[in-house]
């Protein structure tokens, strides 16, 4: 596990060098948010990252409910019962095993690692709607990795956590646009054009640093979001 501190964001990324899987934990004056939870065996290396910064996880907030995202939540609320689960109230649906889709929604097939039903035994704590606070980050809903995706925004600094509505590991990408020294978001994508009205919505926000789910988080991050937009 590699851990790299930009202000108040820790970066914790597993199997950096082969398949890098970010999972983020914002410093608050009360203690962590942890965003996302890795792999399944992540749990371990989140509760000690933690106990080195020296602060206890407060709330968990997932940006959407593919398995290398959630993978640690059933072992992590065991250690920590009384730490609220946060996700959007669509990809909740998701983390139960419906992969059902709405009838307002494109057709496209829900890809990637959704749990089957029963799979994962943690109940979200509360449902998360677009312009929703937890502490200083703004939920900012985001479709198109996923219909419930979820991106946070650090209102002190405009560090934006994005989960897999962009990625930057080989190459700065919106969801569903492929790129063929890392092609797996993309492969797991729902709908790339929802994922692309989602960025230039994210551009709107005009971030000072992104921190993706996959790949080194980038400085200064707009002239590349705006380049992965108009590639289309």
């Amino acid at each position: 596990m590699r851990v790299i501190r930009e202000q108040s964001l820790y970066q914790l990324t597993f199997m950096p060098r082969v398949f890098p899987v970010n999972v983020y934990m914002v410093e608050e004056a009360d203690g962590l948010t942890l965003i996302d939870t890795g792999f399944p065996y992540s749990a371990k290396g989140i509760l000690q990252a933690a106990g080195r910064i020296g602060k206890p996880i407060v709330r968990i907030a997932l940006t959407h409910a593919h398995g290398d995202h959630i993978g640690a939540l059933d072992a992590l609320k065991a250690a920590l019962p009384d730490v609220p689960v946060f996700i959007s109230a669509r990809d909740a649906r998701l983390l139960a095993g419906d992969r059902s889709l709405d009838a307002d929604e494109p057709g496209t097939p829900i890809r990637g690692g959704v749990p089957k039903p029963g799979k994962v035994k943690t109940r979200p704590d509360a449902l998360l709607r677009d312009g929703d606070r937890i502490g200083s980050l703004l939920a900012v809903a985001a479709p198109g990795h996923t219909p419930g995706s979820m991106a946070f925004l650090d209102t002190r600094s405009r560090t934006l956590i994005a989960g897999d509505a962009l990625q930057t590991r080989g190459g700065v990408a919106a969801s569903g646009q492929l790129r063929p020294l890392f092609p797996f978001p993309a492969f797991a994508t729902w709908n790339k054009e929802a994922a692309l009205a989602t960025v230039r919505k994210l551009i709107e926000l005009k971030p000072s640093l992104l921190a993706a789910g996959h790949g080194r988080m980038l400085k200064e991050p707009l002239p590349a979001m705006e380049r992965a937009v108009q590639k289309g």
